[in-house]
């Protein structure tokens, strides 16, 4: 999604005059900035807008930048602000774009433009999640940024395309607490696996991740001996999941302790007896 398509057309003015570019060094660090020669806020910004044109973020960026230096309590200047946020997350200057975004929401929350800015703050925390077996903390953070956007806007494009992401996001966030829970799984510490199993179901129960959760529970509880506590694991797996794969790997292991899975889902159960269940058990 984007913020500059009225830029186009209604905001954008002939360019009069060209910006000159210089590279100023300090140490082993370069650090780009605009010779200071006044123009009109509106030159400035259209400039900006040419350069995004031509996907010259870092130049875009530095005009925009260069608007809110010149004519700091203009409207463009807060154009400007959100443009040069947008531009450095195009860039991947991810830490820059959320402290401006965050800035302009601070300056300006009740915009019209401060929906979006909730929204890029939580695209540059989405496009940083990294895979499962990677520290999660970006990914914690782009949760808590579209779930921000949900809660604030819930009817705007940009919480229907949050609440996209947020599946993904909650997705790798399963997916790391399985990680942790196989490798405990692995190393006998079964006491930790079954926490960060219970954690998958209780906190993720809508991902992909769920079915194999509750089979590694079912795993778990048979290995240090509780099997009644897996069986019920293992038929809250099999009437929710009756096809799994999983499903049929609880149903063989717990066949080799006596236990027929069918039977205990088969039996006659009072209303609202699975719901129960489930929240006994995790």
């Amino acid at each position: 999604m984007s913020i500059f398509s009225n830029s186009s057309s209604g905001f954008r003015m002939a360019v009069l005059g060209a910006s000159v570019l210089f590279l100023s060094a300090c140490g082993t660090n370069k650090k780009e900035k605009l010779a200071y020669v006044e123009r009109p806020a509106e030159l400035i910004y259209n400039q900006a807008v040419d350069e995004m044109d031509r996907r010259d973020w870092a130049d875009a960026k530095l005009l925009f930048q260069e608007v809110e230096r010149q004519h700091p309590f203009s409207k463009w200047a807060r154009r400007s602000m959100l443009m040069s946020a947008y531009a450095s997350y195009r860039s991947a200057d991810y830490d820059e774009s959320v402290a401006m975004a965050q800035r302009f929401i601070g300056l300006h929350p009740g915009s019209d433009s401060a929906p979006y800015a909730y929204y890029l703050i939580a695209i540059n925390y989405y496009d940083q999640i990294y895979d499962v077996g990677r520290d999660q903390a970006t990914t914690t953070s782009a949760e808590a940024a579209l779930q921000q956007v949900v809660r604030r806007y819930p009817d705007s494009d940009y919480a229907r395309d949050a609440r996209l992401k947020l599946e993904l996001t909650h997705d790798h966030l399963a997916g790391k607490e399985m990680s942790i829970g196989r490798y405990y799984l692995k190393e006998n510490q079964h006491l930790a696996a079954i926490g960060r199993f219970k954690n998958v179901v209780s906190d993720y129960e809508t991902t992909s991740q769920t079915e194999e959760a509750l089979h590694r529970l079912v795993e778990s509880y048979v290995s240090i001996g509780i099997i009644q506590e897996a069986k019920l694991v293992g038929s809250v797996l099999g009437y929710n999941y009756p096809n799994s794969e999983w499903y049929k790997d609880s149903y063989d292991l717990l066949e080799n302790y006596g236990v027929n899975l069918d039977d205990e889902i088969n039996k006659p159960r009072s209303k609202g007896y699975w719901t129960r269940l489930k929240e006994r058990l995790f």
